[in-house]
């Protein structure tokens, strides 16, 4: 299973120790860059499945044209 944890800066030093000395658990840190390309990426799934759900509405390109 893999687990992605959002950790206080001040805080984050202690619990990646703490991980560290479990063996069956492996800790690696991201860096800034990929830390938001893995949110936006849950940021649009999430906007998918409200589509995909109906729960939101697309609008085509020529509306979206329009528009401006």
């Amino acid at each position: 299973m893999k687990l992605l944890l959002e950790i206080e800066d001040e805080k984050a030093d202690f619990i990646l120790e703490l991980l560290k000395n479990f063996k069956f658990v492996k800790a690696k840190t991201l860096s800034p860059y990929k830390a938001e390309v893995l949110s936006n990426l849950k940021q649009s799934i999430e906007e998918y499945n409200q589509v995909k759900d109906g729960k939101t509405k697309l609008i085509s390109a020529k509306e979206l044209l329009d528009e401006l």
